[in-house]
């Protein structure tokens, strides 16, 4: 069922940036999750919302990502060939996504991340993502191992403590001119920051949020204000969303103004409430 769905569908929404080829395979979604996935399929019956009656996007009802935290959401039944885990905080429910296939995730990752960087073998690619590696099922972590793989360069790795072994790997790098993706979750970019300054020009620094109860909670402007005082005025700094409950990530410029790929549509929404949606992308 949900191969065939993917052979008719999801290689050609990866393909194509025509909304109106999105819409169609969006509702072509929906009306196969409504039958095949239960916990969907309840969520529509207590809004008693008809899947029949759905004929647009724009009337949808989005399943909330709290649901993730006390149910297993899946379409069909099927032993998962990994299952991912939210981070979140210390004493936090954490949501569960099972994952039936990972080629799925591996071609919405690397297809946009090449939209915007290019291929990962031009790069230096760094992870300094304590906390994730600390724990199993992080979709972060898989993402960035597997981007590490394909950069082939030797020095391309996860430094996790190791701050000292960083510090020389990016000094080596700056020295030669090789291109450099930092990967770091938001607190262990200001713990590497604090000790650790140096002028970074070919480097570019990848911030995935999250202080994780470590430190204090700063906007995304302060934090990028401490890593320049740390890395230098002219230091490039990015910064990546992305969530245990999608297979999709989204990067934000130095701008601070964050894109999706073409077969994401983010939407504002009122929660448990149909037909009420604002187109946002």
């Amino acid at each position: 069922m949900w191969e065939l769905f993917r052979e008719r569908h999801i290689a050609g929404l990866f393909a194509s940036a025509d909304p109106d080829i999105f819409h169609e395979r969006a509702l072509s979604l929906f009306h196969m999750q409504s039958k095949h996935n239960s916990v969907y399929a309840k969520y529509l019956s207590l809004l008693n919302v008809s899947a029949d009656s759905v004929q647009s996007i724009e009337e949808i009802p989005f399943l909330p990502v709290e649901v993730f935290k006390k149910h297993q959401v899946v379409t069909g039944t099927f032993d998962p060939a990994i299952l991912f885990t939210s981070s979140g905080t210390a004493g936090a429910e954490h949501s569960t996504h099972c994952i039936r296939n990972t080629s799925l995730y591996v071609h919405s990752f690397l297809n946009g991340f090449k939209r915007l960087y290019g291929e990962p073998e031009r790069w230096c690619i760094l992870g300094l993502l304590p906390s994730y590696l600390e724990r199993s099922g992080s979709s972060l972590v898989y993402m960035v191992n597997d981007l590490i793989g394909r950069s082939g360069h030797p020095r391309s790795g996860f430094y996790l403590h190791d701050h000292d072994k960083l510090r020389y790997t990016l000094a080596e790098n700056e020295g030669s001119g090789q291109p450099t993706i930092l990967f770091g979750v938001t607190f262990g970019l200001l713990d590497f920051a604090e000790y650790h300054q140096l002028p970074l020009v070919h480097t570019l620094l990848i911030e995935t949020g999250g202080m994780k109860g470590r430190r204090e909670e700063l906007t995304r402007e302060q934090v990028h204000e401490k890593l320049r005082r740390a890395f230098g005025s002219d230091a490039i700094i990015h910064s990546e969303y992305g969530m245990t409950e999608l297979l999709s990530q989204a990067y934000s410029d130095v701008k601070g103004i964050f894109t999706c790929p073409p077969w994401v549509w983010p939407e504002m929404v009122r929660p448990t409430r149909a037909g009420t949606r604002r187109n946002c992308s």
